[in-house]
């Protein structure tokens, strides 16, 4: 089965790498308005099939969506990051912009396509492909919970100096350093909850490295991160096309559960086949429901500078 990456930047690259060499996709397409990149990026990942033992094609197209026909799945990671003295009014709109036409010439020339979020405010992007695309709700993903909930695994297996397979946890709510949750209290070592092995102080410490991970990771490298988001999105493409069902959380169209509607935000959910199939509501804490009200707010505030 066919996937389309559009944006062949870091991200969008380590997409495709990451779905090719899990080997089960038929051909991964890399779509970039720049000349020649995505054309130029696809060749180099050609050139480590044989190395890294896949058999996925990977092609590159400078903006022809024609290409782009039959996709199961198609990843928007194009827009641009924000700009000294660019007011977040501003970044939106010229992210919008390209992600609703994105969105639009690919539903063109693929009209069952699942489509998945990247693009950054990623939980207000996400809301503006359902109001402007015409999909079911269980076609359009945002991505961030995926990626949020390995940082948080990360830092709870760095706290419990254990193996990271030991750990398991999910963060929900805002992808954003402010906004998101990670459940602290339902997060534990091989069944065993951490709260157990964790003092409040470490706790709170994990926490909030999770929330600021996009942060570290752009102050210590200069620009965003690009292997995690490409590893969380292949999680996202392989449980749909190879239709795992897996429990992945991930930024979702709202119609009354966790108490919001009509909002995009980080919620756990079974993807498979259809898309996001099912959306799990958890019980949370009173702590954590007052959390996830306030962070639905925040998005609320983010989407109003929508021109929808």
């Amino acid at each position: 089965m066919k996937v389309t990456v559009v944006g062949a930047g870091a991200v969008g690259a380590s997409c495709a790498e990451y779905i090719a060499m899990k080997n089960f996709a038929s051909e991964v397409v890399l779509v970039d308005i720049k000349e020649g990149f995505a054309e130029g990026k696809a060749m180099d990942l050609m050139q480590t099939a044989s190395l890294n033992g896949f058999d996925t094609k990977i092609t590159g197209t400078t903006g022809d969506y024609s290409k782009t026909a039959g996709s199961k799945v198609a990843v928007i990671t194009s827009g641009i990051p924000r700009k000294p003295g660019m007011t977040r009014e501003e970044l939106i709109g010229i992210n919008a912009g390209i992600v609703k036409e994105v969105a639009a010439n690919l539903i063109k020339h693929s009209p069952e396509v699942i489509i998945i979020v990247v693009s950054n405010p990623m939980d207000t992007m996400t809301y503006l492909v359902h109001k402007t695309s015409g999909l079911p709700k269980n076609r359009i993903i945002g991505m961030g919970g995926a990626l949020d909930s390995a940082r948080f695994k990360y830092r709870l297996a760095e706290a419990l100096d254990a193996p990271i397979s030991d750990i398991d946890g999910m963060v929900i709510a805002a992808h954003s350093d402010t906004g998101m949750l990670p459940l602290i209290s339902k997060a534990t070592r091989c069944g065993v909850p951490v709260t157990e092995f964790l003092s409040e102080e470490k706790q709170n410490y994990v926490i909030e490295e999770t929330k600021v991970g996009g942060a570290t990771l752009t102050k210590l490298l200069g620009t965003s991160a690009w292997y995690a988001p490409g590893a969380a999105v292949s999680v996202l493409v392989q449980s749909i096309l190879c239709d795992q069902k897996k429990m992945i959380p991930c930024s979702l169209l709202l119609d009354g559960e966790y108490g919001q509607k009509d909002i995009c935000l980080g919620v756990p959910a079974i993807i498979g086949a259809n898309g996001a199939e099912k959306i799990i509501e958890i019980p949370l804490t009173d702590a954590e429901k007052a959390k996830f009200a306030t962070s639905a707010d925040a998005v609320r505030t983010v989407n109003g500078d929508l021109k929808l």
